[in-house]
């Protein structure tokens, strides 16, 4: 059980998200305990900041594991740093709990922890109040002036790629809404434990002419990316890499909207130019992870190559009536 001491704000802050005191090279002159955070920014680099909010039973099913909200608090908003070639370095976080539930407590922050730590991510500030169960993570990193990848770079002729695997965040929770629970299924990894992939976006910088982050899904996201840099596309969606197990989940047709509409991928999603792929492909590779090309920017305005889902993509303010608002992505 939590004692009362432990219930309030600074007790639950004390116990279970003050870190130990940040090393000599974490750029962190004051940490987690004070009104403010002081850092340290590298010197001549730019700072990048991003935040997200996760919602119980918006964003992740209520009945998740604590240990994979904590993580997947954390990844979605590395996510974004990511897409642009930045490295981590903080991390803020807001913490709104109905209850103070001391084994949920324990998970989440263990999650939340580990990522951090994999990532290099100091927690160096936040909030903890009562209320609906809500997680806003604001995160920080550092990149040099002008190498940043931005949505708005990308040129005609330019390749357009992914990195990793396509439609494992909604297969995973298709599966997980059938009632799949086992913490080893790969599609269930890839929804409740995504991977930022910021080694991939700082390897990329200098290659890739624009790039953005797969959350809302590959079309939705593609298109943020061509309304920015003012191009169209062609798309081969047979090109798209499935992840494992998930035409064996959702059939061959089903795993292809997946991979088109689903969202929650977390991959990166890229504009480069065809003699730069080689180069790109090698720097990925030495992490282990795939680059595929699925497409082509071109300079007439919108997307050819398949045919619009019924839905496009996630998004939280939907028309009255409409049949895909609402719901867990």
């Amino acid at each position: 059980m939590v004692s009362q001491s432990q219930q309030s704000e600074f007790g639950l802050i004390a116990r279970y998200f003050t870190p130990s005191p940040p090393g000599p090279d974490a750029g962190v002159a004051l940490g987690v305990g004070d009104d403010c955070t002081l850092l340290l920014p590298a010197g001549g680099q730019q700072l990048a900041v991003s935040v997200d909010t996760s919602v119980a039973g918006v964003h992740y099913p209520e009945d998740a594991p604590a240990e994979a909200v904590g993580h997947r608090a954390l990844a979605v908003s590395l996510s974004d740093l990511a897409a642009m070639g930045a490295r981590a370095r903080w991390c803020l976080m807001a913490l709104t709990l109905e209850e103070a539930d001391a084994p949920w407590l324990e998970g989440f922050s263990r999650g939340f922890r580990d990522l951090a730590e994999a990532s290099g991510t100091a927690l160096v500030g936040g909030d903890v109040t009562r209320g609906a169960t809500a997680i806003g993570v604001t995160v920080m990193g550092e990149v040099a002036p002008g190498a940043a990848l931005t949505r708005h770079g990308g040129r005609p002729g330019d390749l357009v790629a992914v990195t990793g695997t396509l439609g494992g965040g909604a297969g995973g929770l298709a599966l997980w809404q059938r009632g799949e629970r086992d913490p080893a299924h790969p599609l269930l990894t890839r929804y409740l434990r995504p991977q930022p992939r910021l080694a991939a976006g700082e390897a990329l910088v200098g290659l890739a002419t624009a790039a953005i982050d797969i959350s809302d899904g590959l079309l939705a996201d593609l298109g943020h990316l061509l309304e920015r840099s003012g191009v169209g596309a062609t798309l081969d969606p047979e090109a798209l890499p499935l992840a494992e197990g998930l035409v064996a989940a959702l059939g061959e047709e089903g795993a292809r909207q997946a991979a088109l509409a689903g969202g929650d991928d977390y991959e990166l999603l890229l504009s480069l130019p065809a003699e730069r792929f080689e180069a790109a492909s090698a720097r990925l590779a030495a992490l282990g992870l795939p680059l595929t090309v699925i497409g082509r920017l071109e300079a007439e305005p919108g997307l050819r190559g398949v045919a619009m889902p019924g839905r496009s993509g996630w998004q939280h303010f939907q028309a009255e009536g409409d049949e895909h608002a609402g719901g867990v992505t």
